[in-house]
């Protein structure tokens, strides 16, 4: 497996309670979303889809093999698909702007304009409320 220098290390929403039980998965999830992303470099984004189901099947909340597969199946043209699972993130976290930035593009390419409008709006809110809470306002 690749290095991976200067990319943070990925998001999680714990799993459960036992410790032990959850490093095991969060290994599990980060193994299969590091051969996910070297599959994507690779330009093999159907087996990238899978690593990152692989890695979802772990850590089923890893937002960032959630947003690894929104981006593997938009690639594909898959974008009912896509919507689907940037649905799911804006679900388990409802501030995470990626998410809801994601779904603007999908229905953007899907000609769903006001829904595109909807979703870019709820991520420039989202935006600015963080924002707000850097500058202490």
């Amino acid at each position: 497996m690749k290095s991976y220098e200067g990319i943070k290390s990925p998001s999680y929403i714990p799993m459960s309670d036992d410790p032990a039980s959850s490093a095991s998965a969060r290994k599990l999830a980060e193994d299969h979303y590091y051969s996910a992303l070297d599959l994507v470099l690779e330009g093999h984004h159907e087996q990238a889809v899978e690593e990152y189901r692989q890695a979802l099947v772990a850590d089923p909340k890893f937002t960032d093999a959630l947003h690894g597969l929104s981006r593997a199946l938009q690639d594909l043209n898959r974008l009912d698909e896509a919507i689907e699972v940037s649905k799911r993130i804006s679900e388990i976290d409802p501030d995470d702007i990626l998410a809801h930035t994601s779904l603007s593009i999908l229905y953007q390419k899907k000609g769903m304009v006001p829904e595109a409008e909807a979703e870019g709006n709820k991520a420039r809110v989202l935006g600015w409320k963080q924002q707000l809470k850097k500058s202490g306002g």
